[in-house]
Formats: structure tokens, C-alpha cells, sequence
């Protein structure tokens, strides 16, 4: 038997992958990319397949930074392959 925790990302994937694009959508799907604590220290706005992300301070842009291919590898899966191309972070 598998932990419950382990359908969770697949039955996200499924929801959201119907739904159609918006900011909540993307909040959304952020907030479960990256978890609680780094969502609550930012806000993100998707435009034309470039998630910005604003950040409260230095060291918060530096975790994005450096967790970037792993962050755009789970909103594609979130979101579908075309959704996000890049992630661009202002502090």
C-alpha cells in the first residue's frame, strides 16, 4: 500500500490541467511547487510564458535561483509544457 502523498501530485496534475489559465490557477500551482514558506515570501504574475516572481528579500531570490530547474520542471507538469518557459525573480 502507497502513502497518500504520493497520488497528491498526480490528482493535482489532473485538476489543474482542466481548468483554465488564470492567476489563481498560477498562484495555485506555485504555492504547491514551492511550498508554504517561500510562497508566503513572494508574488508571482505569468506573462507570455515568463513566470515573474518577486521576492521580500536577497536570500529568498537566491533559493529561487537556485532551485529554478526543478521549480519550472513541477509548473510544467502543474500547468502543461507550455504554460511557463522561464522565471525570471525581482527582489
Amino acid at each position: 500500500m502507497r502513502p497518500l502523498t504520493h497520488a497528491l501530485p498526480g490528482a493535482l496534475r489532473l485538476l489543474l490541467h482542466d481548468m483554465p489559465l488564470s492567476d489563481g490557477k498560477v498562484e495555485f500551482a506555485w504555492s504547491a511547487a514551492v511550498g508554504p514558506a517561500l510562497a508566503r515570501a513572494t508574488a508571482v504574475k505569468l506573462e507570455g510564458g515568463v513566470l515573474i516572481v518577486e521576492t521580500t528579500s536577497a536570500q529568498w531570490a537566491h533559493e529561487i535561483k537556485r532551485s529554478t530547474p526543478l521549480i519550472l520542471k513541477r509548473l510544467q507538469s502543474l500547468l502543461g509544457d507550455d504554460a511557463v518557459a522561464s522565471i525570471t525573480i525581482r527582489t
